[in-house]
Parts: structure tokens; sequence; C-alpha cells
């Protein structure tokens, strides 16, 4: 790229210099204290993660969730609820990187777009453990420092005060050709 210093300045501000998104399946056996005869009813509770960034490629995402089952035992003649505290880690690929990041000193955002939730919960097939699969999506971003070049108005600020180029708005019809995934989807080219 050829240009003038002076038409440019060179900003260092604060930027997502990376982001990566993961779904996951987990199945969790549970021992209860009796011989379930039927699942009455299973839930998810009490989620907590934390995550940090663990190489240049990755997140980890570490968190514990409680499970609760409810089920019959003794031939449908008694029942009872069984918990059990469950960790996870969870490695999370950067799918866009900016490669000129100026430091490794990073903030790690993740979001949870899907809580901890149970699919499924059966009787295993000996009859004394119980199997729940659990789902789980987290997003996460890698906020660091980064350069960027913006090119300075030779007008300087005169432009601003004339009038006439405020009405120049952009309509919905415009608005509405604007890609919101044009950043994604150049990663995957």
């Amino acid at each position: 790229m050829s240009f003038l210093e002076k038409d440019y300045r060179e900003i260092i501000t604060k930027a997502v210099c990376g982001k990566g998104k993961k779904f996951t399946e987990a199945t969790h056996t549970i021992s209860p204290s009796h011989k379930p005869t039927s699942i009455l009813g299973c839930w998810v509770i009490n989620h907590l993660y934390n995550a940090k960034k663990k190489s240049k490629d990755t997140v980890e995402v570490n968190g514990s969730y409680d499970i609760n089952i409810w089920y019959s035992y003794n031939d449908n003649t008694k029942t009872e609820v069984v918990t059990e505290r469950v960790t996870y880690r969870d490695e999370v690929p950067l799918a866009v990187k900016d490669e000129h990041s100026l430091n490794d000193d990073y903030d790690v955002i993740c979001k949870v777009l899907q809580q901890p939730n149970c699919l499924e919960c059966n009787i295993s097939k000996k009859g004394h453990k119980i199997n729940v699969e659990v789902e789980r999506e987290f997003l996460v971003q890698i906020i660091g420092e980064t350069r960027i070049f913006v090119r300075v108005d030779p007008e300087g600020y005169a432009s601003i005060d004339d009038e006439d180029d405020w009405h120049l708005k952009v309509t919905d019809d415009e608005l509405s050709d604007v890609n919101p995934n044009i950043l994604s989807s150049r990663s995957k080219d």
C-alpha cells in the first residue's frame, strides 16, 4: 500500500483480535443411592464458568453445574432427587484471529449462547446408574491492542460544518443491502 504519511494517522486501540464459538454435548453418569425404576425429571442448575486464553489459537473455558435427577425406585413406590456437581473444560478454537495485535496482554470475554441443558436422561443398561446428556455453547472474544490507520481529511473539519453534506443520509434500501456478517464470511474464505 502506498500512501503519504501526512495523509494518515496511526491509532493504537483496543479491538476484538480473536473470536470463536463451540457447541458441546457431554454425557455424564450419575450413581443414585437406590436402583432407579424410572426417571421423573432432570434439570441442570447453578452454572458457573470462567475463561482464559490458553494459546494463540484457543481459549479455555472451565466450569461446573449441578445435575438434579428426580427418579423413582422400589418398583415406582418411592422417589428421590439425586444431585451431582459436574465440572468441565472446553477448549474453544479461535476462528477469527488478528495476527497484528501489539502484545500478548488480552482480555477474554466469554458469553454463554446455550446454558447447560439436559437433552436426554435415561437409566443405564445395567440399571444401577443414570446417563445424562447435556448440551452447552460458548462464544469467546479476545480483546487486545491493535493498530489501525485512518486517512486524514485534507479539508479538515470545515467540510463537516457544511449543512449540504448532512442531507446525504443512508436510506432504508441502502441499509438493507449491508451484510452484517461481512467479517465472519471473509474469515471462511
